[in-house]
């Protein structure tokens, strides 16, 4: 678990690469997308869902908004956020 936090630390999409069980670990994912939105497309499908999980990838990566659970996708507040960060 270590090695991979310090990977996905370095490149979040290192997280492809992760174990299944680790992919599910909330906290890895966290520190996946703060430094890589689109590690969220990695990520288990409860931690898609995981509202404050998603909103810390779209802040870092509008376009990571496609790999959210789809009721989030029609989040205003995420919608919104993910604009502001890539503009379209």
């Amino acid at each position: 678990r270590e090695l991979v936090l310090e990977a996905v630390r370095q490149n979040g999409e290192a997280l492809q690469c992760a174990a299944v069980p680790l992919k599910a670990d909330r906290e890895l994912v966290l520190e996946a997308v703060r430094q890589n939105g689109h590690a969220l497309h990695f990520a288990a499908a409860p931690l898609q869902a995981d509202r404050e999980l998603v909103r810390e990838a779209v802040r870092h990566n509008g376009i990571a908004l496609q790999f959210a659970a789809e009721p989030l996708q029609a989040d205003r507040e995420l919608v919104l956020e993910a604009v502001r960060q890539n503009g379209n």
